[in-house]
């Protein structure tokens, strides 16, 4: 039985807390494992979650700040003394080649296991491993930083009241979605677009057009969300969202699932970013992220 869900790692920025671990999110699609921003501690909040390195297939890091990287050292590492039998790409921001090659390697290790470097320079699609695509776009921080995309393909939706009325059952139903047609019976007739999921993760950033365009019609979207409202001016000098921004952009943008997170340690009481995500206007599943949680994708519509 294929799995869509979205296990939490760590919510800080910046420095951890007593009840926050650094960054890190393990998006579990079907057979894949695709980690995000694996700051540091992210080895061990795997073993406390039941993530083992055999379920990742893929690493994607937004940018090269300490607390979304320091991590991958260690995830590396691990992954090479577990013998994963299969390869493990990585992205990242190329400009950030330099912090890579020291992560990859900061001590020694025999390596057993094929990673795939997939550095990205550019806005647009930087994977097609089929089932999926996944798409990076450039956000506003004072690195070079960007957010990743996942989209699943449209589909079809077999109707089964018109299969009915036209007499069509059993196995001429496949022959009918392989052919596109049987006996003059379109596909178009009996279905309907089932439209592909979307989720998306947008890290340490500014509003800018990269934030909108991740998360256009998201099914569930992952967003950071450092500061409070009234802190604003301090997000913007920072490079990062408030929980309003946030919402607001979740709003805009037709998101289903909002899952805020990335919370800046001068904050220990995390009501009042889901009070101001609602105040801001998002009216649909809301999630304030903790370590340790699983939020699963939500069903298609």
């Amino acid at each position: 039985m294929s799995v869509r869900e979205l296990v939490v790692l760590g919510t800080a920025s910046q420095v951890p807390t007593r009840h926050r671990n650094h960054n890190g999110y393990l998006l579990r699609w079907d057979g894949e494992g695709i980690l995000f921003d694996p700051g540091e501690g992210t080895q061990r909040q795997m073993l406390r979650a039941g993530v083992a390195a055999h379920d990742l297939n893929r690493i994607c890091v937004t940018h090269f700040h300490g607390d979304h990287s320091l991590g991958l050292a260690g995830v590396i590492q691990r992954i090479n003394l577990d013998r994963v039998p299969h390869e493990v790409t990585a992205h990242y921001p190329r400009s950030g080649q330099r912090f890579f090659n020291r992560l990859r390697y900061a001590t020694a290790y025999r390596e057993t296991v094929q990673l795939v470097e997939a550095p990205v320079s550019a806005d647009g699609v930087i994977a097609e491993p089929g089932g999926y695509t996944l798409e990076a776009r450039k956000l506003s921080h004072p690195v070079e930083s960007y957010g990743y995309r996942l989209i699943e393909p449209d589909g079809r939706r077999m109707l089964p009241d018109r299969l009915a009325a036209h007499g069509i059952k059993g196995p001429d139903v496949g022959r009918l979605q392989r052919d596109g047609s049987l006996d003059g019976v379109l596909l178009d007739d009996v279905s309907e677009t089932r439209r592909g999921q979307r989720f998306a993760f947008v890290m340490d950033t500014r509003l800018c057009d990269g934030v909108h365009a991740l998360a256009e019609g998201c099914d569930l979207l992952v967003i950071e969300s450092t500061f409070l409202d009234e802190d604003e001016q301090l997000a913007v000098e920072h490079g990062h969202l408030t929980s309003g921004q946030a919402a607001r952009a979740a709003r805009d943008a037709g998101v289903r699932h909002l899952v805020l997170t990335h919370f800046s340690q001068r904050y220990s009481e995390p009501d009042a970013f889901e009070q101001q995500a609602r105040a801001a206007g998002f009216e649909g599943e809301l999630t304030v992220a903790h370590d340790l949680l699983r939020v699963p994708v939500p069903k298609r519509r």
